[in-house]
């Protein structure tokens, strides 16, 4: 299997149905079909397993690791707060396609999952993001002044809180933003035009990878401009390399790793699935099959 790298070329297409990922290493019982717009690959009984052994389910809490607390940025106004195992390190932060990031804390799990609520409550800053409002946004960014001016802006308000709902338990990180845009490719590519909206039996996605970030791969497309590929669409489903592409191995299941036609020399440039704009006013207006 190649290495995906920026400038190389990457292209599949996509045979059969759709069939449930499993949950946990395991896989689905059911080898059940599912459609091809979820972005989790999974059927309901193992999306809901998978979620049930999660730290967002709240089940885990006598976890005995460390946990950090983070301000990540996506774009103007844009700024959202969560947890990860601090073991983990910045993976999460790339794994969303935070564009900037700080530490705000660090400590139990409980602790960190308590402060997350006070920042909700108290600054008004959400847990979540949609992925349609990110990708929008990636095209027309501020400098990096100004995306490191405001998470430093929601970091000081957050500091604040301390005394004030913050858990004692909870110890404060200074501030140090960290901008990831270069890491991306986003801030020396063409912005993004439209985004894959499902893939089809038969439908081939293939073109150059310009950027990254979080599950979206960034690819240019010739007569189209710059599409997103959310990987998290590929889960599900078989694979083979399209002609012109450099090959990593013939035929392989579905997986965001997975790269059936990834390597050094160009894919062929052609996209035949479902598109939508990218629009962040309305979400995305779908523009047939190419």
């Amino acid at each position: 299997m190649s290495v995906l790298a920026y400038g190389s070329g990457l292209g599949f297409r996509a045979l059969g149905e759709r069939h449930c990922v499993g949950a946990r290493g395991n896989v689905c019982p059911l080898g059940a079909v599912v459609p091809g717009r979820g972005a989790g690959g999974r059927c309901a009984e193992c999306a809901r397993l998978d979620r049930a052994h999660s730290v967002a389910a709240d089940t885990m809490v006598d976890d005995p690791r460390t946990y950090r607390v983070y301000l990540a940025w996506f774009g103007p106004g844009m700024v959202k707060v969560g947890i990860t195992g601090e073991e983990r390190g910045a993976a999460r932060l790339r794994e969303q396609g935070a564009v900037a990031f700080s530490w705000l804390g660090r400590g139990p799990l409980m602790a960190a999952r308590r402060t997350e609520e006070v920042l909700r409550a108290a600054l008004g800053v959400p847990d979540r993001i949609p992925y349609a409002r990110k990708r929008a946004e990636r095209g027309r960014l501020p400098g990096p002044e100004e995306r490191a001016a405001e998470v430093a802006e929601l970091y000081g308000r957050a500091a604040e809180l301390e005394g004030r709902g913050w858990p004692e338990s909870l110890e404060r990180l200074p501030l140090e933003v960290v901008d990831q845009a270069g890491a991306f490719g986003i801030d020396r590519s063409a912005a993004p035009v439209r985004s894959v909206r499902e893939l089809v039996d038969g439908g081939v996605v293939a073109g150059r990878l310009v950027a990254a970030a979080g599950p979206d791969l960034h690819l240019a497309v010739d007569g189209v401009g710059v599409v997103v590929l959310d990987t998290r669409l590929i889960t599900g489903w078989d694979l083979v390399a399209v002609p012109g592409a450099a090959a990593s191995g013939g035929a392989a299941s579905g997986g965001a790793s997975t790269a059936a036609a990834a390597g050094s020399e160009a894919a062929g440039s052609d996209v035949r699935v479902p598109l939508i704009d990218i629009d962040i006013g309305d979400g995305g207006v779908q523009d047939g099959l190419f």
